[in-house]
């Protein structure tokens, strides 16, 4: 009877260990699942601020584009010598400010922020750019133009390729960054 009895009990006993076993690896699958379907919509998100993002982009480069030309034909008839790099900052600043202006109301939907806070973003969004836009951009074209030997046309195109994305993310993480 002694011998039943604690077979009974043990029995029990693995009958609740296997039903919080159960449950503990229907809930562990559960948590998976839901944080498996949040990782999904996060990434289905970010690739639809992407989209966003690179049509901006393509406004942004026709913008800078008409303002450069804007600018060179300003300054053709007085002769200045400069007047290319008095073109890619005029188109530079304002194309930035565009981009800024459509990013945060179209892509990272800036809402509600103080003065500080909207001048804080578009100084990192300056900065985010100056490095793509100028630094990065110009390493990049050296080294496809001098050392790839790919044509001064073809390499900017190139560089699209790695800017972009990489601006993406800067804007995403850094300059539009939601305070937690």
């Amino acid at each position: 009877m002694i011998q039943e009895t604690k077979s009974l009990r043990k029995n029990q006993v693995m009958n609740r260990t296997g039903q919080m076993e159960k449950w503990f690896n229907s809930f562990c699958i559960g948590m998976l699942q839901l944080i498996h379907q949040e990782n999904n919509t996060r990434l289905a998100e970010s690739m639809v601020e992407f989209v966003k993002f690179g049509i901006i982009g393509v406004s942004n480069t026709a913008i800078s584009y008409f303002l450069n030309v804007i600018v060179l034909k300003l300054l053709q008839p007085r002769h200045v010598p400069w007047d290319f790099i008095a073109a890619n900052i005029v188109a530079f600043f304002l194309s930035v400010m565009w981009s800024f202006y459509w990013n945060s109301k179209f892509v990272f939907k800036t809402k509600n922020t103080s003065i500080q806070d909207i001048l804080a973003k578009l100084l990192r969004t300056y900065i985010a750019y100056g490095f793509t836009g100028i630094v990065l951009n110009n390493i990049l074209s050296w080294l496809w133009i001098e050392i790839a030997g790919i044509s001064k046309y073809i390499a900017p195109l190139i560089n699209l390729i790695i800017s972009v994305p990489l601006n993406f993310i800067i804007n995403k993480f850094w300059a539009f960054k939601k305070k937690i």
